[in-house]
């Protein structure tokens, strides 16, 4: 038995043993391939139960009909293969058996080869697109705005967004792309033209990677999304302070309007975290950078005051079975009006006379 042969067995026993196990008819039967086989088919039976959960994006798929849609009418591929003629007795030409019977190939039609050298062309081609695309996107990475692969950089990151899964992901290439172009900024310095472009491109992807991540904070009621901003505002802000040195008063103004929206993003990232730890949630309005966050309700605690225990409020001396008292009613004191001789002064009394003392 050559090994081709052997190969050849043992795939056949897994594709049975595959079949067996989905619930194909049994043959009852028992090779020596089988213990080795038997990991294999453990395998596939798992990987069969796992459901994928990759979404292709609608857009994309649209995208790519059109294209190949396209690419069939103007090559022609999928047309229908003219049959070859059956003659009344349902046999074929004469020169295919005769072919066949001396082992040449048959002859095919000339449009058949054009189309099979058509197809085997594109094949080509698109593979060689592959290839030179995948090297300018490596090449395009390092590209400022004014380069020639530029535009080839921003393509790919459309593709990039055009294929991500996830509200999530899409956020993340966002705030990846405000970070590539702070990068880009640096790179072309505030006394270029295309500062002030680049910056609002960064603000752009920044709004759009913010509203995708809060967005889904609050849908899922999960504030790990909002760590993701959070990480982004803490080590865009610092870059973006760097803008300021050695440019024009223009370029300055500009980037601290970078400046306050970070600052707007992460005062939003702050309310939402609130919200969901309160259970607020959002008020159901959103601006550019997300959901606006609905306000905490103020707890009773902290506005009614605090009665006084019972021990301290009782100073009315009675028990605590006993009925309440009337109040006393106290009339205030009146003072009696002093007597006549109280008023007058006290009178000295007046020296003897001397006319008087010396007749006495």
């Amino acid at each position: 038995m050559s090994w081709k042969s052997f190969y050849r067995q043992r795939a056949e026993r897994f594709a049975q043993l595959l079949d067996e196990a989905n619930g194909a008819r049994r043959h009852h039967i028992r090779t020596r391939v089988d213990s080795d086989l038997a990991e294999p088919v453990a395998i596939g039976q798992r990987l069969q139960d796992v459901r994928s959960t990759v979404e292709v994006d609608p857009d994309f798929r649209a995208g790519l009909r059109a294209m190949l849609v396209a690419t069939a009418e103007r090559e022609g591929i999928g047309a229908t293969a003219t049959a070859e003629p059956i003659t009344e007795d349902g046999a074929r030409p004469a020169a295919a058996r005769a072919g066949r019977a001396v082992g040449r190939p048959a002859l095919r039609d000339p449009g058949t080869r054009t189309r099979a050298r058509a197809r085997g062309a594109i094949v080509v081609g698109v593979a060689i697109g592959a290839i030179a695309v995948s090297g300018m996107s490596a090449a395009s990475e390092n590209a400022v705005p004014g380069d020639a692969l530029y535009g080839m950089k921003r393509h790919t990151e459309r593709a990039q967004l055009a294929l991500a899964s996830s509200d999530l992901s899409r956020g993340q290439l966002f705030l990846d792309f405000a970070r590539t172009r702070l990068a880009e900024a640096a790179a072309v310095g505030g006394q270029s033209y295309g500062f002030s472009a680049v910056l609002d491109d960064m603000d752009a992807d920044t709004q759009q990677g913010i509203k995708l991540l809060t967005t889904a904070a609050v849908q899922r009621r999960d504030p790990a999304a909002l760590d993701a901003v959070d990480a982004f505002v803490r080590q865009q802000r610092p870059q973006v302070g760097r803008l300021f040195e050695g440019t024009t008063r223009a370029t300055r103004e500009r980037a601290n309007d970078s400046l306050r929206l970070l600052d707007s993003v992460q005062r939003r990232s702050d309310g939402l975290r609130d919200a969901l730890a309160c259970r607020a949630g959002a008020t159901g309005r959103a601006d550019l950078i997300g959901p606006l966050p609905r306000a905490c309700p103020v707890s009773r605690n902290a506005v009614d005051p605090v009665p006084a225990p019972a021990e301290e409020q009782n100073t009315s001396g009675r028990g605590p079975n006993e009925p309440p008292r009337a109040p006393e009613r106290t009339t205030p004191s009146r003072t009696s009006a002093p007597s006549p001789s109280q008023e007058q002064p006290a009178v000295r009394d007046r020296p003897a006379d001397p006319a008087h003392r010396s007749g006495g």
